[in-house]
C-alpha cells in the first residue's frame, strides 16, 4: 500500500519536472547563442518561467512536480555540486564570509529596526524583511514565522519584498561586478552574502563565471546556517512581547514552535560529506566532472520551477511600505559587504 502511494506520488511530479528540464534545456541552447556573456541560462530560465507563468493557466497536472524541482531538486543540484569542489575551499571561502556575514547581519536587523519603526510596519512584517533579506530569502522568512505567529499577509508581504530585489540584483550584480573588475573569488562572497534567496545566489553567481557561482553557492551555505539561531533568537522574543501584552507564555512555547527539522539545512551535510569525499580523492575525476554539470543543470530547472511559481500581480499587491523597506535593506546590505570585502583586501 506505501509503495503504491510513493509510485503514485512519483508519477504526479513527473510532468512538472520534465516541464521544468525542457525549460532548462532551451535556456542552456539560448545562453550558448549569445555573443556576450551578459546573462546566464539560470536568470533565462528564471525568466522564462515568469513570463510562461502569467501566459498559462495554473494546472494540477505540473504543479507537484514544480514545487518538487524548485524545492528539492534544487537543494539536490547542490548536494552534488560538493562532488567537484574541495572541503579546504569551502573552509577557506566560509571563513571569509563570516567576518562579512557578521556585518551584513547587524545591518539586516539593526538597520531593518529602525526602517521598520518609521514606516510604521509591524515588527514582525519587519523582521521577516529583514530576515529574508540578510539570511536566505524565503527559507528564513518560512523558519521564522511560526515561531513569531506572523500572519498570511505578513509571509506573502515579506516574500515578495525580497524576491523583487533578487530580481534586480540578478540582472545588475553581474554588469557592476564587471564594471568594477572583481576577481571570482571577492564577486562570489559579494554575492553570496548581499543576494538573498539560495536560488537568486545561484543566478547571480554563475551569470559572471562558473568559478564565482561556486563561491557564491559555497558562501551562501555557510549563510544559510545562520537560521537557527536566528530562529531560536525570534521564539525568545515572541514569548517576551506577549509577556508584555498580558498574554500568556513561557519559554516551552518556544520549544512548541522551534522544530531543528524544519529550520536545519540538512542538504548542506550531503554537501560537505561529498566535498570531503572529492577531497581524499574518492571521486573519479570524470565522476566529479559530470557531477558539477548535473548539478548545474538541475539548479537550472529549479530556477525555472521558481519562475513558473512566480506571479508578477502577486508581487505588485504588496503595497509601497514593505517595498521600501526591502529596498533599503537591500541596498545597505550591498554596500556594507563589498565595502567590508574593501577593507579586508579581498577586492
Amino acid at each position: 500500500m506505501a509503495k503504491d502511494r510513493s509510485f503514485s506520488t512519483m508519477i504526479k511530479i513527473v510532468p512538472g519536472f520534465l516541464f521544468a528540464l525542457a525549460i532548462a534545456a532551451i535556456s542552456v541552447f539560448l545562453e550558448h547563442l549569445l555573443p556576450i556573456h551578459l546573462i546566464g541560462a539560470s536568470v533565462i530560465a528564471l525568466f522564462i518561467g515568469m513570463f510562461l507563468n502569467g501566459l498559462l493557466p495554473k494546472s494540477a497536472i505540473t504543479e507537484p512536480g514544480l514545487f518538487f524541482t524548485s524545492r528539492s531538486v534544487l537543494k539536490f543540484g547542490i548536494i552534488l555540486l560538493g562532488a567537484s569542489l574541495s572541503i579546504h575551499t569551502i573552509l577557506e571561502v566560509g571563513k571569509l564570509s563570516l567576518i562579512v556575514m557578521l556585518f551584513t547581519l547587524i545591518t539586516c536587523f539593526g538597520g531593518g529596526y529602525f526602517i521598520g519603526k518609521a514606516l510604521g510596519l509591524d515588527w514582525k512584517l519587519s523582521n521577516l524583511i529583514s530576515a529574508g533579506t540578510g539570511i536566505c530569502g524565503g527559507s528564513a522568512i518560512a523558519a521564522i514565522a511560526p515561531v513569531i505567529d506572523a500572519k498570511d499577509h505578513d509571509i506573502a508581504y515579506s516574500m515578495s519584498a525580497t524576491f523583487l530585489f533578487d530580481m534586480v540584483m540578478i540582472l545588475m550584480f553581474p554588469i557592476i561586478g564587471r564594471w568594477m573588475g572583481l576577481s571570482d573569488m571577492a564577486y562570489g562572497l559579494w554575492t553570496g552574502t548581499a543576494v538573498n534567496d539560495t536560488s537568486s545566489v545561484v543566478a547571480a553567481g554563475y551569470a559572471y563565471t562558473e568559478q564565482a557561482g561556486d563561491f557564491a553557492t559555497m558562501v551562501k551555505l555557510t549563510r544559510t546556517l545562520t537560521i537557527i539561531p536566528t530562529v531560536i533568537v525570534f521564539a525568545l522574543t515572541n514569548i517576551h512581547v506577549k509577556r508584555k501584552a498580558g498574554i500568556n507564555a513561557n519559554a516551552e512555547d518556544a520549544v512548541t514552535d522551534f522544530h531543528m527539522s524544519a529550520v536545519f539545512p540538512w542538504f548542506i551535510i550531503g554537501f560537505i560529506a561529498l566535498s570531503i569525499l572529492n577531497s581524499v580523492g574518492w571521486i573519479p575525476i570524470a565522476w566529479s566532472e559530470t557531477a558539477k554539470e548535473v548539478s548545474k543543470f538541475l539548479m537550472i530547472a529549479a530556477l525555472a520551477a521558481i519562475g513558473l511559481n512566480t506571479s508578477f500581480d502577486e508581487m505588485k499587491s504588496s503595497g509601497i511600505a514593505p517595498m521600501i523597506h526591502g529596498f533599503i535593506i537591500s541596498a545597505l546590505v550591498v554596500i556594507v559587504a563589498i565595502g567590508v570585502e574593501y577593507f579586508m583586501g579581498i577586492v
